[in-house]
C-alpha cells in the first residue's frame, strides 16, 4: 500500500494518513513474523498509537523542569525529612528513594513506597505547629485552590489561605519549594491562577527568596533558566515561577 502517492490536491487529515500507514505497518509486521518464529500480531489484539511517531519526543515542560530543578535543590540539602504538599507523585516517588518523605493531599493518592507515608490534608488547615517543617514543597498547586476544580470549595481568596498556611509552618532556618505559573495575573477559572512575581513574594514577606527559576513561554530561551532577571516574568503568558524560599534564622 502506498499511501504517499495521493492524487493533487487532496487534503488527507492526519488521523486518516497515520491509520493507513498503521494498516500498511500491521501488513509488513505480519509478513515478517511468518519468516521467524516468533509470535504473530492478531488483528482483534490491536492497540493503534497513532501520534507517536514524532521527530521529537514531546514532554510537558513546567512538570519535567519544575521536579528536576526541586530534585536538584533537596540534593543539595539533603533534609532529614521532607513534607510534600499535594505535588507530582512522580517527584515524591523519586525523591523518597533517597530523602524520607511525607506526602500530604486534598485527595490521598494510594501510593505505597518504602521512605513515602502518605496522608490526608486540607491546605489551608495544615496539621503541622507554627514554624516547626525543615523542608516543605507545593508546587503547581496553589493556584488551583478555591477553584473548586478538585472538590475543594469555592474561594476567591483559597490560594492565600493555602499560601499563608505554608508560609505559617516553616521553621526558622528551613525551606519552602513553591512552585505556580507565572505572567500576566489572571484568573482562569476553574482551572487555575496566574501570579506575577511580586504577587509571590509579597504573599510570602515573612520569608527570604534563596534561588528563582523560571520555565519560560519560548523554548527558545531554554528549560530551566536559574536567577533570570525578574522582569522577565511579566512578559510570560503562562509561566512557571519556581521559588526556593527559607526563613531566617
Amino acid at each position: 500500500m502506498r499511501i504517499h502517492r495521493l492524487v493533487p490536491g487532496w487534503q488527507v487529515p492526519n488521523r486518516m494518513l497515520n491509520l493507513l500507514r498503521f494498516s500498511r505497518d500491521y501488513q509488513q509486521f505480519q509478513r515478517s513474523s511468518q519468516s521467524t518464529s516468533r509470535q504473530s500480531a492478531q488483528w482483534a489484539d490491536r492497540y493503534p498509537c497513532l501520534e507517536d511517531r514524532t521527530a521529537n519526543t514531546g514532554f510537558d515542560r513546567h512538570y519535567i523542569y519544575h521536579t528536576a530543578w526541586a530534585s536538584r535543590v533537596l540534593a543539595k540539602l539533603r533534609p532529614e525529612k521532607h513534607i510534600d504538599i499535594s505535588s507530582s507523585l512522580y517527584f515524591v516517588s523519586n525523591v523518597s528513594a533517597f530523602v524520607p518523605m511525607e506526602f500530604y493531599d486534598y485527595r490521598p493518592a494510594n501510593l505505597k513506597l518504602d521512605n513515602l507515608v502518605g496522608r490526608q490534608a486540607d491546605l489551608q488547615d495544615l496539621p503541622f505547629e507554627d514554624n516547626s517543617v525543615e523542608s516543605l514543597s507545593c508546587m503547581h498547586v496553589v493556584e488551583h485552590v478555591g477553584l473548586g476544580r478538585y472538590g475543594d470549595p469555592i474561594d476567591a481568596e483559597g490560594d492565600l489561605k493555602a499560601m499563608q498556611e505554608l508560609q505559617r509552618v516553616i521553621a526558622p532556618g528551613g525551606s519552602l519549594l513553591f512552585v505556580t505559573p507565572v505572567g500576566r495575573p489572571r484568573v482562569c477559572f476553574n482551572a487555575h491562577r496566574v501570579y506575577s512575581y511580586d504577587q509571590i513574594l509579597e504573599s510570602f514577606s515573612d520569608l527570604e527568596l534563596n534561588e528563582f527559576a523560571l520555565i519560560p513561554d519560548d523554548t527558545e530561551k531554554g528549560g530551566l533558566m536559574v536567577d533570570p532577571d525578574p522582569a522577565i516574568v511579566s512578559q510570560q503568558s503562562y509561566g512557571c515561577g519556581c521559588f526556593w524560599l527559607r526563613r531566617a534564622r
